[in-house]
């Protein structure tokens, strides 16, 4: 099977100079060995010039309800990190939530399982994953990126603690999906007994989707809890918050009639997050790292597959009461 998506997009700041970029282009190749076994890769072309692998995993079915698999995984963590092509999102730019705090797409090597629990209306993934990257002779995470920094991709990875991400959706009320995130584990680093190389991680996070009739709405809540700040800051002279924590609520409608071939949504959707929701002692909060945006604007799906978008954000910060605008336009495709 071949598949992909893509997206072009242009962003035009209240201040500086507009950006005009093919953000992103990902080739979807899979095969199917017999009933049980097959392989899914996606290959990624970022910025026209930087290629990444973004997922690679063999899947084993031992029954129809339940997959082993192993290589190249999406961390199930929020809504977007595993759903994250451009027909499935509103915004031209993914959620600033699943940035700063998920480090979309954040995909680390790992083996585990997945299925569903039909008499129970729910699906399931567990995993034994490598993490973000803390120290390799530089240390790699701060204050304004948070994980962001440490994403391996699977590219010759340190692993020095094996780390665990679970996931559950529920899916047996008409139109109402919800899911629960759960993430635990360390860094990674190339001298476990180097005091300050390593930071522990525990992430939770809450989402819920539901559709009916022309109406849906989004809600996703991140929670990310960080042991060993303060001994990784003092040897690493950086500022990572000890809590990172924030939410996000979407509404949209579709103006055209529910049966057309195209749709033409139109939505909103504010965030709070913050990469400094708590600080050690040692460290002084960096109230820029607050953020609250706006985003207002259209989707419009000229069919199954295909995507305008266009919509403004406003941005602020709890540093100061000045918001930035921001314009942007995209076009995105997914088959």
């Amino acid at each position: 099977m071949i598949g992909g998506y893509g997206e072009v997009t242009y962003n035009d700041p209240d201040e500086g100079a507009s950006e005009l970029d093919v953000q992103r282009l990902v080739i979807l190749l899979a095969y199917k060995f017999d009933d049980r076994v097959s392989f899914i890769t996606e290959i990624e072309y970022e910025h026209v010039k930087e290629v990444y692998i973004e997922q690679a995993w063999l899947n084993y079915a031992l029954n129809d309800n339940t997959n082993l698999r192993a290589g190249l995984l999406l961390v199930p963590m929020g809504i977007v990190n595993e759903y994250h092509e451009p027909t499935t999102y509103n915004g031209v730019e993914r959620p600033t939530l699943d940035n700063k705090i998920v480090p979309t797409t954040w995909r680390e090597i790992g083996i585990g399982v997945s299925g569903r629990l039909n008499n129970m209306n729910m699906r399931y993934q567990a995993y034994i994953m490598n993490g973000p990257k803390s120290y390799d002779g530089a240390y790699k995470m701060k204050g304004a990126n948070g994980l962001r920094g440490g994403r391996q991709k699977g590219a010759e990875s340190i692993g020095s603690n094996p780390n665990f991400a679970s996931r559950l959706d529920f899916y047996g009320i008409l139109g109402l999906r919800l899911g629960i995130s759960y993430y635990n584990g360390k860094t990674q680093t190339i001298d476990k007994s180097m005091i300050g190389t390593q930071v522990g991680i525990s992430m939770t996070g809450l989402d819920a989707r539901y559709v009916k009739n022309n109406f849906s709405a989004r809600y996703q809540y991140i929670n990310a809890n960080l042991t060993d700040t303060n001994q990784y800051n003092r040897v690493s002279g950086k500022d990572l918050g000890s809590q990172m924590s924030g939410y996000y609520v979407e509404a949209a409608y579709n103006l055209l009639p529910i049966d057309a071939r195209q749709r033409f949504d139109v939505f909103v959707r504010y965030e709070d997050l913050d990469q400094h929701k708590s600080v050690t002692q040692s460290l002084r909060k960096n109230l820029s790292y607050h953020m609250q945006e706006w985003t207002v604007g259209v989707s419009y799906h000229l069919s199954k597959g295909s995507v305008f978008k266009m919509d403004y954000q406003s941005k602020g910060t709890a540093a100061n009461d000045n918001t930035k605008g921001q314009i942007n336009m995209g076009i995105g495709v997914f088959f």
